[in-house]
């Protein structure tokens, strides 16, 4: 076997895929999904072809054609990171159907209870499949390798709506005869056409890597907030949904913008999907639906910046991907440089700036987490054996956004605008790795290599010598400021007059890591810290008092680690209760965890495990 990815079972000899036909029916009662997966490869095959699942039960593996059973094995022991192998012997076949069903504990899907919703009358299931959980969706070559075009037919609650990463085609009433390879199964036809059942039809004809695959169902209303976007919550979040509509006004100035930038936008829209506060990221670059946390909906159009990161990913990470997760760099990276470059002319360059400047602190920050770790300080890093989920960090975004910014220092504004551009067509839908970019960049700027040590950036553990910490007038003052608290002095009112919640986590994330407590209940006192409504700014503060042992504080870590799912604020907060904390830290850390884990996502869940077995 000739691996192709780490975190997959595929085998680089074998045919790809090149299209999955889906067949869904969305049991919210069990929490699972009863499904048949037409692969189809880019050639006829003769062998064993693996593909990858995760928690699944195959019902039957088919010939398409002839519906003759095809012979399948199924490894006897799941690997802890790739989960279970299934291998397929084909004689000369270019498709094999498979017939299977999901389990309730599928680690890319959140079931929702009508309880967790804010109807409290419907449920709700949504998808989060990077990095490596299209596999617990259905049987595939779950790697960025594999660019697959797809269409669904999703048999749902007629009472709910569902949106996906795809054209929406049609809504309609279930056909008996659809649901007949699923009758090899555990579903009956009598099922698929049940009178509160209802048909979703979508396609996606563009070649998206598998972990783009995405879907959401619940009750869903929208608002239209440009030419080629809606913003849609669940419908009876209408607040919310307002608030969100109001956040994200400027979306299509910042498509246009990318467009100038990086050439056409591929995707036709670009919708954005609100999802209820356990969804484990700030924002998720589904292609024509990105999905958001509700906490990105700050009230000050700030949350637009997350919004400009995504709709960025539409060039670099959709458009061209990495090949596998060790490249990562190659998404976030571009995507975070391209984000700036949107934000700068949309906000403003100090704006971009502050960005800069919070991503730097993140930075040296994540040097000093993997201070024993120094692989996962590399650009380009082995991950053989280690759960992409593990090692997310900052690493690709920020250095990978320093290199990319090197680059562009070294050969200025203009030539680079023109060789991103270059890069951005000559690679589109294609997944590649680093040493690909760096052929092209050689190729494309002679002599890059004689100006740039591009080995040490991609292959060299830490912050190069050469990386650009940002300077701007509010940036220096907001650095100074925090120095000065170290000794005494608080910030007057006059000062802070006209910061956002970008400011405030600049001037948190400089102040030390620990103070005395009563600095830090006074600077609470006169500003309200832990009552932020950004809850950037919130965590932040929290993650200073936990650390300078102000228990007073407990009472809102608990309510910030209730409230919310994202991993930006769980992580951080665990691991500052459970690392630095004494034995009632610990204590709060496991209860709380205890409590909330059912309202986390399956990855979210898994992270903090590995943050308490590690500390606790």
């Amino acid at each position: 076997m000739a691996p192709i990815d780490p975190h997959s079972f595929t085998d680089s000899s074998h045919p790809l895929t090149t299209h999955v036909s889906l067949s869904l029916y969305l049991d919210f009662n069990s929490s699972i999904i009863h499904g048949s997966a037409l692969l189809t490869l880019s050639s006829a095959f003769s062998g064993e072809l693996s593909l990858d699942t995760r928690s699944i039960s195959i019902d039957t593996v088919l010939d398409p054609l002839t519906l003759a059973p095809l012979p399948y094995r199924v490894s006897a022991t799941p690997d802890p990171i790739r989960g279970t192998q299934v291998v397929v012997v084909l004689s000369g076949q270019s498709s094999v159907l498979i017939v299977y069903s999901t389990s309730p504990s599928a680690s890319a899907l959140q079931w929702l209870s009508p309880l967790q919703t804010f109807s409290k009358s419907h449920p709700y299931v949504y998808t989060q499949c990077q990095a490596i959980h299209a596999r617990s969706i259905f049987p595939c070559q779950d790697t960025p390798a594999a660019r697959i075009r797809y269409d669904v037919v999703m048999n749902i609650p007629n009472s709910l709506s569902a949106v996906m990463s795809a054209r929406h085609v049609r809504r309609r009433l279930p056909v008996p005869e659809e649901a007949k390879h699923l009758e090899a199964g555990s579903l009956g036809s009598s099922l698929w056409s049940g009178e509160d059942r209802v048909v979703e039809e979508f396609a996606m004809e563009q070649p998206i890597p598998p972990y783009l695959f995405a879907f959401a169902v619940g009750e869903l209303g929208f608002r239209e907030v440009g030419p080629r976007t809606r913003v849609y919550t669940e419908s009876a979040a209408v607040e919310l949904l307002d608030a969100a509509a109001l956040e994200f006004a400027g979306t299509e100035d910042m498509i246009k913008q990318g467009e100038m930038l990086f050439g056409d936008y591929e995707w036709e829209r670009f919708d954005l999907l609100v999802l209820p506060p356990s969804f484990p990221y700030g924002g998720m670059e589904n292609p024509r639906m990105v999905f958001l946390t509700p906490t990105v909906i700050k009230g000050d159009s700030s949350g637009a910046q997350v919004v400009a990161h995504e709709l960025a990913h539409s060039w670099t990470g959709n458009l061209i991907t990495n090949i596998n997760n060790e490249h990562f760099w190659l998404n976030e990276g571009f995507t975070t440089y391209a984000e700036r470059r949107i934000v700068e002319v949309v906000q403003g360059a100090d704006i971009a700036t502050l960005n800069m400047g919070i991503g730097w602190r993140g930075l040296t920050d994540e040097m000093e987490r993997f201070k024993d770790n120094l692989e996962c300080t590399k650009l380009w890093n082995n991950q053989e054996g280690v759960d992409p989920d593990d090692v997310y960090s900052q690493v690709p975004y920020e250095k990978g956004f320093q290199f990319v910014l090197r680059i562009e220092r070294q050969i200025g504004r203009t030539a680079f605008d023109e060789f991103l551009k270059k890069y951005i067509a000559t690679f589109k839908f294609k997944s590649i790795d680093t040493n690909t970019f760096l052929e092209f960049l050689k190729a494309n700027i002679p002599g890059i290599e004689k100006e740039i040590n591009l080995q040490l950036w991609t292959e060299g553990v830490g912050i190069p010598e050469d990386a650009y910490e940002p300077v701007s007038t509010i940036y220096t003052k907001i650095i100074s400021l925090a120095k000065e608290f170290k000794e005494g002095r608080m910030p007057s009112e006059d000062e802070v007059a006209e910061w956002n919640g970008q400011e405030w986590e600049l001037y948190l994330e400089n102040l030390p890591k620990s103070c005395e407590p009563s600095q830090v209940m006074a600077l609470d006192k006169r500003y309200r810290l832990a009552e932020s409504k950004d809850y950037e700014v919130k965590v932040s503060f929290l993650q200073l008092a936990i650390a300078s042992k102000c228990r007073e504080y407990h009472g809102e870590v608990e309510k910030a680690l209730k409230a919310v799912g994202r991993m930006k604020y769980l992580r951080p907060l665990f691991t500052a209760l459970a690392q630095t904390g004494g034995t009632e830290e610990k204590q709060l850390a496991k209860q709380v965890f205890a409590e909330a884990r059912e309202t986390y996502h399956p990855i979210a869940q898994g992270v903090v495990e590995s943050i308490l077995s590690k500390y606790i």
